[in-house]
């Protein structure tokens, strides 16, 4: 049974360990080399990363986009020769399109022979296409821009053939320009880059506040004197002592970081430069990966409530201990490495806990290192300043009972988030299970029991007999009963909104009094104001916070937004977004948002992490990466990232009845005033855009 813990808590790393990039893994380069007075050879190369590869010119039927080449036509200066020619290439099986295709690999050189009409340098211009893939992925058809500068025919600078092809593989590398596919890339890149730092920022904080949370916990707190007396053995040489000290802090950051990080540059590495959004996704939102981070919460709340102990194998420990006795760097070493194997049954399930939010909260690869890397540090630091000063070991409070109090009041907190992860499973694909109502009351009695056991009405097993009630336990009970009455509200519609995260959306609740009175109030304004073109696709499983009436479909809300003549407001949320919902809670609901969405805009939420399987006649074949999206959620990421260029949510974009953005596009911004000033430049450029209309 030991082995499995173990094995779930390597699974629980493992898992958050896949992170989304935009790829640019083709570069062109080009070159004109006459071949006599009157003809030149323009020479078109593809450089490929590893393991990816472009498509021959010559591919027919439902495959990938062929490779193609358009010059702009100017009889008076040049004429084309032929076709463009394509070196040998492959022909494979390609398990991107199940089918034999050729294309190439590593480097494939296009050239194209031309015969020269004008005495003065001409130049050449066109465009090319081309798709590439690897074999897992497809990117979208890319156009590139080219430009040729060829000498006129009246000079002459003849070579063979064959030492033209050879000059053009001499050359190493010649700027090559790419179009756009839209205008708003650089909008997108420069909102995200803000929207990531805010949440790197908070991310960090956390971490460092657990590395220090875990601490006080009973398998690591009694290791303070251990550490101390260790180091006083060598305290005659002071230089010496502290060289260790610090070394020692250095040791326990880097035994928690350096297996993350090659985790990663493993990933990555044999991802060819990337890891793909797809598995990000599949490990946030997959009742999979989610029921398994469920049982480990519960299983190590468990552990924290007494019912049993997750140690490692004592021969493992003894091992490592006997290698402490070296001197040398590898003394403190191996006795960092002692700490963290010993305090393994306290810090992994925070440390899970750790790496498992820094894996919810975006698609940048460092949140997984900084979250680490935070929690390393706070947790080492302590320990550094004792080594470092042993005489502060004095004022530290003895080990005791309370040190059993603190783990049982972790083994709550982890009962109580544990269910978040059965919460994403249960909305991602509508079981019905853990609705708003339900998981409160969960959370209700859970927070309930530990206000008990603070106040010793409740004990456990490892628990000593309390002949009073500290202060400080006191204080933690009249916080926990505090918060236990904040979430009686809920039971009956109350917004909750410092819990909007980690919670259910409202939706979900069954007995809702503000969706009552709403529903029930007869205001002949707000009827006209929200009613809709149609009935929404999809309103049986999705719904819309605080009443809005809205789409879930793009393609019917800019239907509906022509027929009104209104601006669309595109939200790109998901279930398992803790962020979104924030947004909702907090911004979404302050009544001048509200106004403005329901009185100016069609509202439409396209949820990115749905499984509901879609009608095959609404599959798309993705542009991206070449799949066939066949449920609601992968439907609407592909548009995401296809037409605004990213994936991370919430994302709220403005648009008008001609599909063209209004306004910059926004993303997680918990400012009111901002989010208003948003929604009114947008509805202010729409007016500009259809003058009358309105």
């Amino acid at each position: 049974m030991k082995k499995i813990h173990f094995l779930l808590i390597t699974l629980l790393f493992s898992f958050s360990l896949s992170f989304a990039q935009v790829l640019k893994p083709v570069k062109w380069t080009f070159n004109s080399v006459k071949t006599s007075d009157s003809t030149a050879i323009l020479y078109l190369k593809a450089t490929m990363n590893k393991g990816w590869h472009v498509y021959s010119q010559n591919i027919k039927g439902d495959g990938p986009v062929p490779t193609s080449f358009s010059f702009i036509d100017n009889k008076k200066d040049y004429k084309l020769i032929g076709n463009v020619f394509e070196p040998k290439g492959i022909e494979e099986y390609d398990p991107n399109f199940e089918m034999k295709l050729k294309f190439f690999s590593n480097t494939a050189t296009f050239s194209q022979q031309i015969k020269i009409l004008s005495d003065k340098p001409n130049t050449i211009k066109g465009t090319l296409s081309f798709m590439c893939c690897d074999d897992k992925q497809c990117l979208p058809p890319e156009d590139v821009d080219f430009s040729f500068k060829v000498e006129g025919n009246s000079k002459s600078k003849t070579i063979s053939k064959e030492d033209s092809i050879s000059e053009m593989a001499s050359i190493d590398s010649i700027k090559s320009s790419k179009k756009d596919s839209t205008n708003t890339s650089q909008i997108q890149n420069s909102d995200n880059s803000s929207f990531e730092g805010k949440g790197l920022w908070g991310l960090l904080l956390f971490a460092i506040s657990m590395g220090f949370a875990a601490i006080i916990t009973p398998c690591v707190f009694p290791m303070v004197p251990m550490t101390v007396s260790f180091f006083l053995k060598g305290s005659k040489n002071k230089i010496k002592a502290k060289r260790n000290a610090i070394f020692y802090g250095i040791s326990i950051i880097a035994i928690y970081t350096v297996p993350i990080v090659l985790l990663i540059v493993i990933s990555t590495f044999l991802g060819k430069g990337t890891v793909t959004s797809d598995i990000f996704n599949w490990m946030s939102t997959h009742w999979l990966p989610n029921i398994i981070f469920f049982i480990v919460f519960m299983i190590f709340a468990a552990s924290f409530l007494g019912m049993f102990e997750i140690v490692l194998p004592s021969s493992l420990v003894n091992k490592v201990d006997s290698k402490a006795d070296k001197g040398g760097f590898w003394s403190p070493f191996f006795m960092a490495l002692v700490l963290v194997l010993i305090s393994f049954s306290c810090t992994g399930p925070i440390v899970g806990w750790v790496v498992v939010e820094s894996s919810t909260g975006g698609s940048n690869i460092l949140r997984p290192i900084i979250a680490i890397l935070g929690f390393s540090v706070a947790f080492a630091l302590p320990f550094t300043l004792f080594a470092f000063f042993p005489s502060l070991m004095h004022k530290l409070p003895k080990s005791g009972g309370w040190l059993n109090t603190v783990k049982v009041v972790l083994g709550f907190l982890e009962l109580a988030l544990g269910f978040k992860f059965l919460s994403v499973a249960d909305q991602v694909y509508h079981w019905g299970i853990l609705d708003r109502d339900i998981y409160l009351a969960i959370w209700i009695v859970i927070f309930t029991l530990l206000g008990f056991y603070l106040l010793g009405k409740l004990k456990f097993f490892h628990d000593s007999d309390i002949k009073h009630i500290s202060v400080p336990r006191l204080t933690l009970a009249i916080i926990t009963f505090t918060f236990v009455v904040y979430m009686i509200p809920g039971m009956f519609g109350a917004p909750l909104k410092a819990l909007s995260g980690y919670i259910p959306p409202q939706a979900t609740h069954d007995f809702d009094l503000n969706a009552i009175i709403r529903e029930n109030a007869n205001t002949g304004s707000n009827t006209t104001i929200n009613e809709l073109c149609d009935k929404p696709k999809y309103s049986d499983i999705l719904h819309l916070p605080h009443g809005l009436k809205g789409f879930f479909d793009y393609n019917q809300a800019l239907a509906c937004a022509k027929q009104k003549n209104k601006p669309i407001f595109i939200d790109f949320t998901g279930h398992g977004c803790v962020n979104c919902r924030e947004m909702e809670a907090n911004v979404w609901s302050d009544p001048k948002v509200l106004k403005i969405l329901r009185e100016k805009y069609i509202v439409v939420a396209l949820y990115v992490d749905d499984k509901t399987t879609l009608p095959k006649s609404e599959w798309i074949t993705s542009k991206y990466d070449g799949k066939v999206k066949q449920s609601i959620g992968k439907k609407f990421a592909d548009f995401q990232v296809t037409r605004f260029n990213m994936n991370a949510q919430p994302y709220y974009v403005l648009l008008d009845t001609n599909d063209s953005l209004l306004a910059k596009p926004k993303a997680y911004d918990l400012n009111v005033d901002n989010f208003v000033n948003f929604l009114e430049s947008g509805f202010k450029e729409f007016e500009k855009r259809h003058k009358g209309a309105l």
